[in-house]
C-alpha cells in the first residue's frame, strides 16, 4: 500500500533508508543479547537518578526517539535536499494516515498539543466565512460575531483554550446539551443544537464551527454525527471531530455512527497513545482548497523545523507496518470486548456502554439495588426515598466506588483503569485499552484478573453497604457517642465521642478530645481484628473522630460501638484520675513538708539549745541520751491524707489504712471462641456447625466463664474486712466441701495479711 524505502529513488534517502536499516538491525542484535542474557526485553532504564523511572517502551518506541534525532542531523542538509526530502516525508506520512484512517483527499498538519490543530482549524473556518478577516481583522466579527458550538461532554477546559488562542469572548461559545429523554445521556442533542443555531441566526450571529465527539472524553459515547454532517452542511457549518473511536476506522468492521467521521471537514488523531509510540505528534487532518487560507491559518509553514515533526511518525509507521497498526487497535478492542462480557456475569455492576459491538471504552462501577428502585436503571435511588437520602444514598456509592478504583489500580497497574466523577451516574470505573494498553503492554490475564479482583472485593462493599445503617443506629443509641455523618468515607462509618468538658455547639479542634481519639486510636489497633480505624477528619480545624474502615466480614456492630463507648470511657476517667492525683500529690507534698517543718522546730525546742552545739552536744547526749522516736509522715493515695509513721517504726508493719474499692470496668469484649477475631458475630447455635464441634465450643465457653469468674471472686476476697482466727475462708470452705459452721483455721493469720498488703 506504501512505499517502502527499497523504492526510494533520491539517493539522499536511499542513503537514509540503508543507514535506518543497519539502526534497526543493531537494535534487534542489542534485544536478542539481551533476552539471552537476562532472559527481558530491552528496558528503557538509563543510569542516574531516572534509573528504573522509564518505561518500557519497546523496539517501536526506540524507533520514534530516533526520528527526533535524526530529525537534527537531517537540518543541516543543503537546503535543496532538505527541501525534497521534508517534502517526500510529509507527503507519504499524510498518505498513509489518510488511507490508514478512510480520509480521502485529505491533508496533514502535525502538532505537539492535541488542541492545538483545532485552534488551527477554527482559524481556517474564519478566514474562510469572513473574507475581509485579513484586512479589517476583529471589526469585522463585531457586527456579525462568529459561535463556536461545544458538546456538554466535550473534554474540560478546551472552550476555554480555544477562546486564548483565538482571541475571542467567551459569549463566542455555545455548549450544546446531551440527551435528557432519548438515547445516550452522553450524545449532543440534534434537535436542540438545530433550534440553538436558528436562534442565533435570528440574533445576527454566524454560526463557524461544531466540534463533535467520536468517543467522548468521558465514557466513550460517539455522537450522531451523520445527522450532525447534514445539519452543518444545510446552514454552512464546518464539522471537525475528535475522539479515541476514530482509531477504529483502521478496522475492517467500524460502525456506522464513527464511519461518518470520514464525511467531515477535518478530525484529530493521537497515533501516540494508540500504538504505543512516545514523543510522536498528534495529527489533524482536514480539507480545503485554497493553500493561501491554509498558510495564514498555519496549517502549512515553510520552516524545516515545522516539517520535520513527521519525521518520527513516518518512521514508526514503516516499522509497524499497515499490519503492525491495525493489530494494536484490533487487540485494544477486543480487551475491551472481553471485559465487557465479563462484567456481565457479575452481580452488583452496572456497566455504561452505547454501543456492547464495537465500544473500545468500558464504564462500569458498584450498585446496590435496593428494594423499590427501578429494575432498568439499576440505580441506588428509590422514588419513595426523601432527596436527602437520595442524596447520601449516592454519595456512600461514590466512596465505594473510588475505593474499588483506587484497589484495582494498585492491584492491577497494567490495566490502566482510570477513576472519574460523572455528573449524572457519580464516580465511575474507566477501562480504555486504547489510550494504554500498547504503553503498558495489557494483556487478555490482566482483564481476568481485574474481573477477579472485582469477585473479592465484592463482598466486602456489600457487607460494608448493609452495616452502615445499623452502625448509625447503635451509635445514636449508645451514650456518650455520636455519629459523624461523612459520605464521602468509604467504611462503615464515623464516631466521636464527647467528653464531660466537650463543647457540642462549637465545631473547633479540642484538645482534650483529641488525646482521647488519639488514645482510642490506639487501643483499637491493638485488638487485632479485621476493621482498619483511622482518626479524622482532613481538615485539622475541625473536632477529632475516629473512622471505622470497611468490613469484609459479618461484624457485630453492637459489640463494636459497646467498645469504643467503654474504651474511650476508660481512658478520659484514667486521664481524669491521672491529672487528679497529680495535683492531691502536689498538695500533699507541701503538707507534708509544712508538717515535717513544724516537727523539726518543736524537737529543737524539746531537745534545747545546748544540744545543737556541735561538740557540747555531743557530750551531752553522751552523758544523758534523748530518747526520741523517729517521725515521718508517709502519703494515702486513697484518702489523700497523711499519717505518721511512728506506728510503722512501732510495730515494724505499715497501717491498714482505707482499702481501695474495686475500680468498675465495662465488658468491652465478649466472649469468643478460640482463634476468634474480635468484633465477629459468635457462631454459637449456628446451622453450619456439627453436633461435636457444637458441643466442644460450649464447653470453651463455660470453661471460659469460670475462669472470668475467678478474678471477681478474689476481689471479693480482698475487699472483705479481715477474717477472724477462727471463722471458716471461703476458700477453706471450697476445698473440704464441710457444712459444720464450727470448723477452726489452724493456718497462720500472718500470710493473709501480708497478701492483703501487696494488694494495696
Amino acid at each position: 500500500m506504501e512505499p517502502t524505502l527499497k523504492k526510494i529513488a533520491d539517493p539522499t534517502l536511499a542513503e537514509m533508508g540503508k543507514n535506518l536499516k543497519e539502526a534497526v538491525k543493531m537494535l534487534e542484535d542489542s534485544q536478542r543479547r539481551t533476552e539471552e542474557e537476562n532472559g527481558k526485553k530491552i528496558s528503557g532504564d538509563i543510569p542516574g537518578p531516572l534509573q528504573g523511572r522509564i518505561q518500557n517502551i519497546g523496539e517501536q518506541g526506540h524507533i520514534a526517539l530516533l526520528g527526533h534525532s535524526l530529525g537534527a542531523y537531517i537540518s543541516t542538509l543543503d537546503k535543496e535536499k532538505l527541501r525534497k526530502l521534508m517534502t517526500r516525508i510529509l507527503s507519504d506520512t499524510t498518505l498513509w494516515l489518510c488511507r490508514i484512517f478512510r480520509y480521502e483527499n485529505g491533508c496533514a498538519y502535525f502538532h505537539e498539543e492535541e488542541r492545538e490543530g483545532l485552534a488551527k482549524i477554527c482559524r481556517l473556518a474564519i478566514h474562510s466565512r469572513y473574507e475581509d478577516f485579513v484586512v479589517d481583522g476583529f471589526n469585522v466579527l463585531y457586527n456579525k460575531k462568529p459561535v463556536i458550538y461545544l458538546s456538554a461532554a466535550a473534554r474540560p477546559g478546551l472552550g476555554q483554550y480555544l477562546c486564548n488562542q483565538l482571541g475571542l469572548p467567551f459569549p463566542c461559545l455555545c455548549r450544546v446539551p446531551c440527551n435528557t429523554m432519548f438515547g445516550s445521556q452522553h450524545q449532543m442533542d440534534v434537535a436542540f443544537l438545530e433550534k440553538l443555531i436558528k436562534d442565533d441566526i435570528e440574533r445576527g450571529k454566524l454560526p463557524l464551527l461544531l466540534v463533535a465527539n467520536a468517543g467522548t472524553a468521558a465514557v466513550g459515547h460517539t455522537d450522531k454525527i451523520g445527522r450532525l454532517k447534514e445539519l452543518c452542511e444545510q446552514y454552512g457549518i464546518w464539522l471537525h471531530v475528535e475522539g479515541v473511536n476514530l482509531a477504529t476506522l483502521a478496522l475492517g468492521y467500524v460502525s456506522s455512527s464513527v464511519l461518518a467521521a470520514t464525511k467531515c471537514d477535518s478530525m484529530t488523531l493521537t497515533p501516540g497513545p494508540w500504538l504505543g509510540l512516545p514523543a510522536v505528534p498528534a495529527v489533524t487532518l482536514y480539507k480545503h482548497d485554497d493553500p493561501a487560507l491554509t498558510l495564514v491559518a498555519g496549517l502549512t509553514s515553510n520552516k524545516p523545523a515545522d516539517k520535520l515533526r513527521a519525521l518520527p511518525l513516518w518512521l514508526s509507521l514503516q516499522y509497524l507496518g499497515l499490519d503492525g497498526i491495525v493489530e494494536r487497535i484490533k487487540h485494544a478492542c477486543q480487551l475491551s470486548q472481553r471485559l465487557q462480557e465479563s462484567l456481565k456475569k457479575v452481580n452488583h455492576i452496572k456497566i455504561l456502554v452505547e454501543d456492547e459491538l464495537s465500544s473500545p471504552v468500558v464504564v462500569f462501577r458498584f450498585f446496590q439495588e435496593l428494594p423499590g428502585s427501578d429494575p432498568v436503571l439499576k440505580a441506588v435511588p428509590v422514588p419513595n426515598m426523601a432527596p436527602s437520602a437520595v442524596g447520601r444514598e449516592r454519595h456512600s456509592c461514590d466512596a465505594l466506588n473510588r475505593w474499588l478504583g483506587e484497589q484495582l489500580k494498585q492491584l492491577v497497574p497494567e490495566s490502566g483503569l482510570t477513576v472519574m466523577d460523572l455528573e449524572v451516574e457519580g464516580v465511575c470505573i474507566r477501562f480504555s485499552p486504547l489510550m494504554t494498553a500498547a504503553v503498558l503492554g495489557t494483556r487478555g490475564e490482566d482483564v481476568d484478573q481485574v474481573v477477579a479482583c472485582i469477585q473479592s472485593k465484592l463482598p466486602i462493599l456489600t457487607c460494608t453497604l448493609q452495616l452502615r445503617e445499623e452502625f448509625k443506629q447503635e451509635v445514636t443509641a449508645a451514650a456518650g457517642l455520636l455519629y459523624v455523618d461523612d459520605p464521602n468515607w468509604p467504611g462503615i462509618g464515623g464516631v466521636r465521642y464527647e467528653h464531660a468538658n466537650d463543647d457540642k455547639s462549637s465545631l473547633k479542634l479540642d484538645p482534650e478530645g483529641e488525646k482521647i481519639h488519639a488514645g482510642l486510636l490506639k487501643k483499637l489497633n491493638e485488638l487485632e481484628s479485621d476493621l482498619t480505624f483511622k482518626m479524622g477528619p482532613e481538615y485539622k480545624s475541625m473536632k477529632s473522630c475516629i473512622y471505622v474502615g470497611m468490613a469484609s466480614d459479618d461484624v457485630d456492630i453492637s459489640e463494636l460501638v459497646g467498645t469504643i463507648a467503654v474504651t474511650a470511657r476508660e481512658i478520659e476517667e484514667n486521664s481524669r484520675l491521672l491529672e487528679n492525683m497529680t495535683e492531691v500529690v502536689r498538695k500533699g507534698i507541701q503538707e507534708a513538708q509544712v508538717q515535717l517543718q513544724k516537727a523539726n522546730e518543736e524537737r529543737l525546742l524539746e531537745e534545747g539549745v545546748l544540744r545543737q552545739i556541735p561538740v557540747v552536744g555531743s557530750v551531752l547526749n553522751w552523758f544523758s541520751p534523748v530518747q526520741a522516736s523517729q517521725k515521718g509522715r508517709t502519703f494515702n493515695l486513697t484518702a489523700g491524707s497523711l499519717e505518721s509513721t511512728e506506728h510503722t517504726y512501732v510495730y515494724k508493719v505499715q497501717g491498714t489504712g482505707v482499702t481501695p474499692p474495686q475500680t468498675p470496668s465495662g465488658t468491652r469484649t465478649k466472649q469468643r471462641l478460640p482463634g476468634q477475631k474480635p468484633f465477629k458475630r459468635s457462631l454459637r447455635g449456628s446451622d453450619a456447625l456439627s453436633e461435636t464441634s457444637s458441643v466442644s465450643h460450649i464447653e470453651d465457653l463455660e470453661k471460659m466463664e469460670h475462669l472470668t469468674g475467678g478474678p471477681e471472686q478474689d476481689a471479693l476476697e480482698t475487699s472483705s474486712p479481715e477474717p477472724h482466727p477462727g471463722a471458716p475462708t471461703l476458700q477453706d470452705t471450697e476445698q473440704t466441701g464441710a457444712l459444720q459452721n464450727g470448723a477452726q483455721h489452724t493456718e497462720d493469720d500472718r500470710p493473709q495479711v501480708e497478701e492483703l498488703e501487696s494488694l494495696r
